[in-house]
């Protein structure tokens, strides 16, 4: 019998088209509870976003994010100045993340 190795068990891990079982299985879930809070705190600091997407980028930790947000209110604003603005909204939240991706942006009319 052949010695296990990760190479050997990773067609076992996959899911349907060949990607990572734990990407398929998010394809399909709903959003964790990490990701409902955040999502919630961004819909009430930014009332006029027209898109608000928050993805737990950590596994399903909690440990880091990526979110991206379309609103009225980063008009006329440098990039950074418009993720002050996220990372104020978040501040208690950071204090418990590793770390935080931001892509945020105007609705083009």
């Amino acid at each position: 019998m052949a010695a296990w190795s990760p190479a050997a068990a990773a067609p076992l891990l996959r899911g349907s088209r060949g990607l990572p079982f734990y990407y398929v299985h998010r394809m399909f879930a709903s959003q964790t509870e990490g990701e409902l809070k955040v999502t919630q705190i961004l819909k009430e600091k930014f009332p006029r976003a027209t898109a608000i997407k928050v993805t737990d980028i950590s596994g399903g930790c909690g440990a880091m994010y990526e979110i991206k947000i379309e609103s009225e209110e980063f008009k006329e604003k440098r990039t950074v100045q418009q993720h002050q603005m996220v990372n104020q909204a978040l501040k208690e939240e950071i204090k418990s993340m590793h770390g935080l991706r931001i892509f945020t942006s105007v609705p083009k009319h």
